[in-house]
């Protein structure tokens, strides 16, 4: 994991000039210019990426856990209240199953659509962010890049969900209740979009639980540059 972290702080490192104006508020016997505080920022954010990716890219990351486990879409629960009363367990248990494998796998492909979006914040961005504590820089990432985030990584969870038959349990169980006589409203089987949002709200918040690990331990600070950047903070 950590030459996953180094090669992600690699690519992401800042490339600034103003390499010698020192952050104001920092203590003077730790100086921390502007360009280190920036690349401590992003390389919090990385190393919280490479946890996050580890932790959910592997069977059972979504499936298994409490806080993260993709069930149906509230429009659908009623799909499942309705075919599970009529026995057909089997397939709703599938269908969430496969959305839950399709997460799974997309997550792996998440790691370079995030990691560009950590190198192109700006070094103005990365330095306001140091002192201000908790996940402060995980809200400010999630804020400016969710929308740019989520349209990439659409195409992602598409793909993976067909990869593990999750659209097609989907569709199937939607269908079949779409064909009972009794069904008024039609359910659109369509899936991605809601995969997508839970994927990466679940990125997320792995990468601000690292944020603020990162603050607040430092055995988490896993490089000298996350030492020296927020070992400095008072």
């Amino acid at each position: 994991m950590k030459q996953i972290i180094l090669i992600l702080a690699a690519i992401i490192s800042l490339q600034s000039c103003e390499t010698l104006k020192q952050i104001p508020g920092m203590p003077t016997g730790g100086t921390v210019t502007e360009q280190e505080a920036g690349q401590g920022i992003k390389e919090a954010l990385a190393q919280g990426l490479t946890k996050a990716v580890l932790g959910l890219n592997k069977e059972d990351g979504f499936f298994g856990s409490e806080a993260y486990k993709i069930f149906l879409p509230s429009e659908a629960q009623k799909i499942e209240q309705t075919l599970r009363s009529l026995g057909m367990n089997q397939l709703v248990d599938k269908a969430i199953l496969q959305i839950n494998r399709g997460a799974e796998d997309a997550v792996g492909y998440a790691k370079p659509i995030f990691a560009d979006a950590i190198r192109n914040m700006t070094l103005q961005d990365a330095i306001g962010l140091v002192r201000n504590g908790d996940t402060s820089a995980t809200h400010f990432f999630r804020v400016k890049t969710s929308e740019k985030l989520f349209a990439a990584f659409l195409p992602v969870i598409k793909s993976s969900l067909d990869k593990t038959s999750a659209t097609r349990y989907y569709g199937d169980m939607v269908n079949t209740y779409n064909n009972f006589p009794t069904t008024i409203k039609k359910l659109n089987p369509d899936l991605a979009g809601f995969v997508c949002l839970k994927a990466t709200n679940a990125l997320f918040d792995m990468v601000a639980k690292e944020e603020r690990n990162i603050r607040s331990n430092p055995l988490a600070r896993t490089s000298d540059i996350l030492k020296k950047v927020f070992g400095s903070i008072l």
